[in-house]
C-alpha cells in the first residue's frame, strides 16, 4: 500500500469567498451519517440550492475536478471531520487556499488531502484563469511545492511536518500498520492478554 503523496494532477475548481466554514461544506443535518460513504452528494448543499445551479459544484465544466482552490479562512466553523469528508468524496485530493482553520487543516492532513497556501494575489490569479478556462490542467508538486496551471506557474507552502507526513505516507496510520505488518504482530504478540468478563 503506497499513501505517498507527491504529485497530484489534473482539473480544479475556484471557490471564491473568506471564512467558508463547515456547516456550508456540509451542513449539519448530514452529521448523522452512519459512514462518509454519500457525503459527496450534500457538499455545499445549501449553498448549491441557494445559488439554483450556479454554484461551482454544479456547473458542469467542474465537474471531475480534484483539486480546490479557496481564499482565507477555508473550514472554519465546527471541528466536523464530515467537512474533509464531504470534499474527498466528491473527489477533492487537494486544496489551495489563502489560509485555513487549524482544526480543518489537520483533519485533511490525516486523511491524506494536502492543504496549501499562497498569498491573496496568486490565489486571485489562479481563479481567474481557471473561470476563463476551467479545464485547463493543474500539476502540484509537493517535494518542490510548486504549481503548474497551464502556463501559469506558482510556489506554494506548507508546514515541513505536514509535508513529510504527506510525501513519506506517514500521515495514513492505517497504512504504516499494514506495511509493517510483520513487526505489528511482533510488537501485539508482547502485549498482555486481557480477557473481558
Amino acid at each position: 500500500m503506497n499513501s505517498q503523496i507527491s504529485t497530484i494532477s489534473g482539473t480544479a475548481i475556484p471557490l471564491t469567498g473568506n471564512d467558508i466554514d463547515t456547516d456550508r461544506i456540509i451542513p449539519a443535518r448530514f452529521l448523522c451519517c452512519v459512514t462518509f460513504d454519500g457525503l459527496g452528494a450534500n457538499v455545499f448543499e445549501d449553498d448549491r440550492i441557494e445559488l439554483k445551479g450556479t454554484h461551482p459544484f454544479d456547473l458542469p465544466q467542474f465537474q471531475g475536478a480534484n483539486v480546490l482552490v479557496v481564499n482565507s479562512n477555508f473550514g472554519c466553523g465546527s471541528s466536523r471531520e464530515h467537512a474533509p469528508q464531504a470534499l474527498a468524496k466528491w473527489g477533492i485530493k487537494l486544496i489551495i487556499g489563502e489560509s485555513f482553520s487549524e482544526i480543518f487543516f489537520g483533519n485533511c492532513v490525516a486523511m491524506g488531502i494536502p492543504c496549501l497556501n499562497a498569498d491573496a494575489a496568486t490565489i486571485t490569479e489562479l481563479q481567474e484563469i481557471l473561470r476563463e478556462n476551467p479545464q485547463t490542467p493543474i500539476t502540484v508538486d509537493l517535494n518542490a511545492l510548486r504549481v503548474r496551471c497551464g502556463k501559469f506557474t506558482t510556489l506554494v507552502s506548507i508546514g515541513e511536518g505536514s509535508r513529510q507526513q504527506l510525501t513519506n505516507g506517514t500521515w495514513d496510520a492505517c497504512g504504516q500498520l499494514v506495511a509493517n505488518l510483520s513487526q505489528t504482530k511482533v510488537t501485539a504478540a508482547k502485549l498482555p492478554y486481557v480477557a473481558w468478563v
